[in-house]
């Protein structure tokens, strides 16, 4: 087992990103406060260059390379965030990136990797197929492999965002984050429990792509069938080693919400802050107004983690949206 990053870690990522990245903005909004019956604030990583908040992690891991790594070139698998936040990185410091997508990915976020001048190869019918594929067909001795969990300057990088909450916000109760492979999730927690460790950091997913919790809760890795969610941010059927070790330290909670939960949490994100939100970056307020006498009266930090949304699902975001 790989050694986890430190909180050290973590503060010395941070001018390494900064180097490259403006802090996201950390907004209450009255509304969702209004609707959800706490003080909410929304972590808006939507604002990030490539729209989510993993980029974080990208800049991190490729800026500490060696020149011999820079000069084979970075390869990882991805349903889009992952991807970009690689391509983004690589385009700056001006090497080679090839990315393993899903067939019938979200097309902007392949569109987005590419427009960021990354190769993109198509493989599998989801993100645990795609996975496969690269590590028995593409890994060589040469390029990079960058695991989107399973690296501890990605964890660090993106470990980042929790830094800035605390500088402007002084002891949430509780900080909700959404779990597609974990790196978000510890590395907010690693921040969390060092600087006020009775904020509560809870981890949250999608009902039909449960293995991340199932892992979390019985302490090992497990695996599901299928992950069939619109939210691609956290469809995977899998879950990573060294995430969930550092979860079982930093994590206090797992929970899970379902498909038009996303749904009507990305409506009233829309309508209340005028913010477009993918289904991942949805989770968080999803998991708020189905858990409200939990959180009710609390000061709750919700990671708006994506805001790469597939145009294709907003007319039923809306037609749920307007049934409330």
């Amino acid at each position: 087992m790989m050694q986890p990053p430190t909180f050290q870690d973590i503060q010395e990522a941070v001018p390494r990103v900064r180097q490259v990245l403006s802090p996201t903005p950390l907004y209450e909004w009255p509304g969702l406060s209004q609707l959800t019956e706490t003080q909410l604030y929304l972590k808006h990583e939507n604002h990030q260059p490539v729209g989510a908040f993993k980029i974080r992690g990208g800049i991190n891991l490729v800026s500490t390379l060696s020149n011999t790594e820079r000069e084979a070139g970075i390869m990882g698998c991805s349903t889009g965030n992952h991807g970009q936040s690689l391509a983004y990185a690589a385009r700056i410091f001006g090497i080679k990136c090839t990315i393993v997508v899903p067939k019938n990915n979200n097309p902007d976020k392949v569109r987005a990797i590419k427009l960021l001048g990354a190769d993109i190869i198509e493989h599998g019918e989801d993100f645990d197929e795609a996975k496969q594929y690269l590590e028995r067909v593409l890994v060589d001795e040469k390029r990079r492999y960058v695991h989107s969990a399973n690296e501890p300057k990605l964890i660090a990088g993106v470990g980042t965002q929790a830094i800035e909450i605390f500088e402007k916000l002084n002891a949430p109760d509780v900080i909700i984050v959404p779990v597609g492979m974990g790196s978000g999730v510890c590395g907010t927690g690693i921040v969390a429990k060092h600087l006020n460790p009775k904020t509560e950091v809870i981890g949250v997913g999608a009902e039909n792509a449960p293995a991340n919790q199932l892992s979390f809760l019985a302490g090992s890795l497990q695996t599901t069938e299928t992950a069939q969610t619109w939210a691609e941010g956290v469809a995977t059927r899998s879950s990573a080693e060294l995430t969930q070790e550092i979860m079982k330290s930093v994590v206090d909670d797992f929970l899970l919400v379902s498909e038009d939960e996303m749904r009507i949490a990305a409506y009233h994100t829309l309508k209340e802050t005028h913010n477009l939100v993918e289904g991942a970056g949805a989770a968080a307020l999803a998991a708020i107004l189905k858990n409200k006498e939990r959180f009710q009266g609390k000061k709750v930090v919700a990671i708006l983690s994506g805001g790469n949304l597939n145009l294709a699902e907003l007319p039923e975001i809306l037609r749920l949206g307007s049934l409330q």
